[in-house]
């Protein structure tokens, strides 16, 4: 039996002397064992039941039993068990059934599998405890193995051992076994048991076979509160958060009531996918349902409502919370850190009645995120100054705070806390670290800690440096450490940008072909980044040619595309290509932005169309929202300027709403002189003069005109 058992044989040797009086004093003993329980004294009743040399009532042990795992008291489980095998030769299986399951919940699965082991009897129910008990502490595949082994014995199988071995394949992801599963489940006419079905709903969900989870659900006649939650969750997980939304609002044409968690897997939905109005509706939905308070749904609420840029209605929900607990605190802290909004954050952050490294961690990211360098550097020797925890996170962080400094020097103290300290072998730190000697232009400590690397390094690790190489235009010793790479892992899509950006930044043509030919050759995925890195390298190096040929073989371009080949183009010369591009972005529905409209403002200077440009500039504000910005004013400046048209050059001008710059006015002024407008010309001198008298300018139309 169990290691107790033997023990309590030493104890106890002399069992054949019997009293007469033994009913008597077993009754008295059961008494006294249950005022014990009464007062809630359990290990009382259990050690007074353990020195007992006498056994009580079957009721009284699975009592005990019952309370013990309920209560995780595995010591006086085991006391429990012992007596009971001790006295009674061949208990009641049910008692030791129960036995093994308090040892699994307890986490003791030597105890449950000794006991098992050792039964004389074993039914249905003894294979299923020692399944849940293996599946319970997370031995998923030996659960697994035993089932197959129950099933070789030819032991009847039922509901609660299915639902115990679908645990353990969701717990696996044991797609394949859990397919037979289902097989057998049909097969034994179990299939319209709604948590069997809830229970293959959640392992297809997790083993991300959606489809087959999706069908499962359906054929759940009467899905319960918590299937639905199994089929909002999975979606959520598999990335396909639209369908997780619909799904919620689906379950509202049945009776079923949702779960907290599921208001909070829908919540978490919306906020991946920036969807204010579905959110705003969940919202509604959950004060009706009086789950507006609930801390899991205030929590994503907040979450929701910062992720989509509302932090004021965030702070609203965070204020009206009944309980605010560290999360939530914590979570509204980094929705104003990330937004940029520090002051706020901190604000806040210093009101925290108690904080986590994850609240420091997230105050710390917000002013990173923000360029606030020394307000990071501030925080962190703060941060220090009130505790000693810090993680992987924090030194990432702070590596970053030195790149952003330019401070090689403090990126070499935090270098040597991280040797100190045993975060050298973390590969994420110490891509940080790379990171940060690349970004200082400090090539030498960068190449010295890369090859110190050398047995845990990845292709994020080469990706530093060559990114290092590429922005300090080492563009030449990038495509050397490129060769070099290729020896050691595989490049990915964000490898080839960078080299394409660094052809790019010294012309180098060839190299970018050549670049290109190994993506396609290698059968990598030309997806819309590296085609645009494509499309910016080939413009640069005044190859338009084949610019517009990767654009137009790209499936799916979205803005930032369109305008790296718009002002690809206008680089290049070609403004009446521009303008056919922006007629078949128009068509596909695509809406211009600041870059777009610049890039039509300088194809319509090239070809001369001066009331077209017109038309382009007054469309900002009407049709697509966009206040024009500094660089559009010059530009329409010059068209007017170059193609003689000094009365609208004179309304644009004195029509702006500020007050032109130095550089419009001496355009202006030039172009006066050139094209004979005294009257604007000498306003344009009057305005200069204002913005430095010391150097007066004087409008002399007859000394241009004899020149």
């Amino acid at each position: 039996m169990s290691a107790a058992s033997s023990e309590l044989n030493r104890l106890l040797s002399d069992k054949t002397v019997k009293s007469k009086t033994e009913p008597k004093n077993a009754r008295v003993l059961t008494t006294v064992i249950l005022n014990h329980l009464k007062a809630n004294r359990l290990q009382k009743a259990v050690s007074i039941l353990f020195s007992s040399p006498f056994p009580v009532d079957y009721s009284l042990y699975a009592h005990l039993i019952q309370l013990c795992s309920s209560s995780l008291a595995i010591v006086e489980a085991r006391k429990v068990e012992s007596h009971l095998v001790t006295f009674s030769p061949r208990p009641p299986i049910y008692i030791l059934n129960r036995a093994i399951e308090t040892y699994g919940k307890c986490g003791c699965l030597a105890d449950a599998k000794g006991l098992f082991d050792e039964m004389p009897e074993r039914d249905g129910g003894s294979w299923n405890a020692i399944i849940r008990a293996y599946s319970q502490c997370g031995s998923s595949e030996k659960a697994l193995d035993l089932f197959k082994d129950m099933r070789r014995e030819g032991v009847v199988t039922n509901e609660i051992t299915f639902a115990s071995v679908l645990g353990s394949c969701s717990d696996a992801l044991a797609l394949s076994f859990s397919r037979q599963i289902h097989g057998l489940i049909v097969k034994y006419g179990f299939y319209r048991n709604v948590i069997l079905g809830s229970a293959l709903v959640d392992v297809y969900g997790k083993c991300k076979a959606m489809s087959e989870a999706r069908l499962m659900f359906d054929e759940i006649e009467n899905a319960n509160d918590v299937t639905w939650n199994v089929i909002v969750r999975r979606y959520l997980e598999a990335g396909n958060e639209r369908e997780a939304v619909a799904m919620f609002f689906k379950m509202f044409n049945t009776n079923v009531r949702p779960l907290s968690f599921t208001f909070s897997n829908a919540l978490i939905a919306c906020s991946v996918m920036h969807a204010i109005q579905e959110g705003m509706q969940i919202h509604g939905v959950a004060i009706k349902a009086n789950f507006d308070e609930n801390e899991a749904v205030s929590c994503s609420l907040s979450k929701m409502y910062a992720n989509c840029g509302k932090i004021e209605s965030a702070r609203l929900v965070f204020d009206q919370s009944g309980s605010r607990d560290l999360i939530s605190w914590t979570s509204m802290v980094s929705a104003y850190a990330m937004s940029g909004r520090t002051r706020e954050a901190r604000e806040l952050f210093e009101e925290m009645p108690e904080r986590s490294l994850i609240s420091w961690n997230a105050m710390l990211a917000g002013y990173s995120r923000s360029f606030q360098w020394n307000e990071a550097l501030e925080f962190f020797c703060s941060m220090r100054r009130t505790t000693e925890d810090l993680d992987q996170i924090t030194l990432r962080l702070l590596l970053n705070v030195c790149a952003g400094l330019s401070d090689v020097e403090i990126g070499k103290h935090v270098h040597g806390f991280i040797y100190r300290h045993g975060f050298s072998s973390n590969l994420l730190v110490g891509n940080a670290l790379l990171d940060m000697y690349g970004k200082c232009g400090n090539f030498r400590s960068a190449r010295v800690w890369f090859y110190q690397m050398s047995q845990s390094r990845d292709s994020i690790s080469w990706n530093a440096l060559l990114t290092s190489y590429a922005r300090h235009h080492q563009s030449e010793q990038a495509m050397v450490m490129f060769g070099e790479m290729q020896w050691e892992t595989k490049p990915d899509s964000f490898t080839f940008g960078t080299l394409l950006a660094a052809c790019a930044n010294i012309f180098a043509l060839d190299q970018g072909k050549q670049i290109h030919g190994f993506v396609i050759r290698n059968n990598y995925e030309i997806d819309i980044v590296m085609s645009g890195a494509l499309v910016n390298m080939y413009c640069k190096c005044r190859y338009i040619a084949y610019a517009l040929r990767v654009f137009r073989d790209t499936s799916s371009r979205d803005l930032v595309l369109w305008n790296s080949i718009i002002l690809g183009c206008c680089h290049n010369g070609r403004g009446k290509e521009v303008l056919k591009l922006f007629r078949v972005m128009q068509e596909e529905g695509v809406k211009p932005d600041h870059a777009t409209i610049q890039g039509l403002l300088l194809a319509c200077m090239f070809e001369g169309h001066v009331e077209l440009a017109s038309q382009y500039f007054d469309s900002m504000g009407k049709e697509y929202c966009i206040i024009p910005r500094l660089e559009h004013y010059e530009c329409m400046i010059e068209i007017f300027s170059r193609y003689r048209c000094m009365n609208e050059l004179e309304d644009f001008v004195k029509g702006m709403p500020f007050d032109p710059t130095a550089p419009m006015l001496m355009r202006v002024f030039d172009a006066c002189k050139e094209h004979g407008c005294s009257r604007l010309g000498k306003w344009a001198a009057e305005q200069l003069n204002k913005l430095n008298p010391s150097t007066p300018f004087r409008f002399k139309l007859r000394e241009k005109l004899n020149s």
